[in-house]
């Protein structure tokens, strides 16, 4: 297998002295006593790599984007390029990326934090590489889905990975972030292994809500009826949408227009059209998408209707399935099974309802 590997060697360096990250503060890093985490990081992750392993050829950088570590867990690594300075930066990351794709790798494993995925995965959109990439977590940040949970789980997801899918990667505002608010914002889509040893987006939950908005709002189609369930997600999509729609209620749009606020389930039915679509959340702990909380979606209204199902992934971390309980046993039936769950912008997650 032939691996590209990259170390952002200043990763994470200012977590431990109390920066809450490392891009513009290496200096006021050091003199603050930080050493350097990202090495070891890379360390631990090759020796797994090279003991689980067989037959895996490593394409690094020189010095201490690479070629230093993986040298001393034992690879005889090829080096693909050198950085131009000890001090290295983004633009390393980007070019040392740039050289091991030259090299027609399998795999690109970074070594660092929110930062470095983000100057990973623009650097394999910008060469229209299908090439995935996976991230070893090193950085005070770690909030995008790219990651493995751990060195040891990097290695494993590198070696026995089958199946690439499309994660988000995401990066914070490290000042506002030092002064206490969390403003995480999309970055780029990366292709990368489907592994359970990958970490879910540590996005909050209000940017994962804003996300799913978003999307629904893009979504829209001319001439089609929305029927908006009840619940906190969904009156973010109203709001999104432009609707000033209820937060426990049922909306009916179409076109622009509220046809029905605070909807009956008669109200609702009036309201269709030839193309309509529902769009439900979770309603409750025990993950109820009909049955509790908007009978008004009756099972006559769902007849009539598409089923889009939309969740914070909070929500749905804490969920094994979902359910319904419409009242018909048919319609029940013809909900039950495996439904793709908007999670995100971009993201959908495959869950169970029962």
């Amino acid at each position: 297998m032939r691996v590209g590997f990259v170390v952002n060697p200043i990763a994470g360096m200012g977590g431990r002295v109390g920066l809450k990250g490392t891009d513009g503060k290496v200096e006021r890093a050091r003199e603050l006593g930080a050493e350097m985490r990202a090495p070891d990081r890379a360390h631990e992750t090759l020796l797994e790599l090279r003991d689980t392993g067989d037959g895996v050829d490593l394409y690094t950088y020189g010095g201490q984007m690479g070629e230093r570590v993986a040298r001393d867990a034992g690879f005889d690594p090829t080096v693909v390029g050198h950085p131009d300075r000890e001090e290295t930066s983004a633009a390393d990351t980007r070019e040392a990326v740039r050289a091991v794709l030259d090299r027609e790798v399998e795999l690109v494993l970074f070594v660092g934090g929110d930062g470095t995925a983000v100057d990973v995965a623009e650097t394999l959109e910008g060469t229209d590489s299908e090439t995935p990439l996976l991230g070893v977590p090193a950085g005070v940040k770690v909030y995008s889905e790219v990651f493995a949970v751990s060195p040891e789980a990097a290695a494993h997801v590198a070696l026995a990975h089958e199946r690439t899918e499309r994660a988000e990667v995401s990066d914070i505002d490290e000042d506002r972030y030092r002064e206490g608010e969390v403003d995480t914002q999309l970055r780029a889509l990366a292709t990368v292994p489907v592994a359970e040893q990958r970490q879910s987006s540590k996005q909050t939950h209000a940017g994962t809500v804003d996300g799913v908005a978003e999307w629904v709002a893009e979504s829209v189609r001319p001439g089609v009826t929305y029927v908006l369930g009840p619940g906190s997600t969904l009156s973010s999509v109203k709001e999104t949408v432009g609707i000033d729609g209820t937060g426990l209620g049922v909306d009916v749009y179409r076109d622009g227009d509220v046809l029905a606020r605070d909807a009956t389930e008669d109200d609702i039915l009036a309201a269709l059209g030839t193309e309509n679509v529902v769009v439900v959340t979770p309603i409750g702990g025990q993950g109820f998408v009909f049955g509790r909380g908007n009978d008004q979606i009756s099972p006559a209204v769902i007849r009539e209707s598409e089923v889009e199902i939309v969740a914070s992934r909070r929500k749905l971390d804490g969920l094994g399935v979902l359910r319904v309980d419409t009242g018909d046993p048919e319609v029940d039936e013809l909900l039950q099974g495996w439904h793709r769950v908007r999670v995100g912008r971009y993201e959908t997650r495959l869950v169970e309802v029962v």
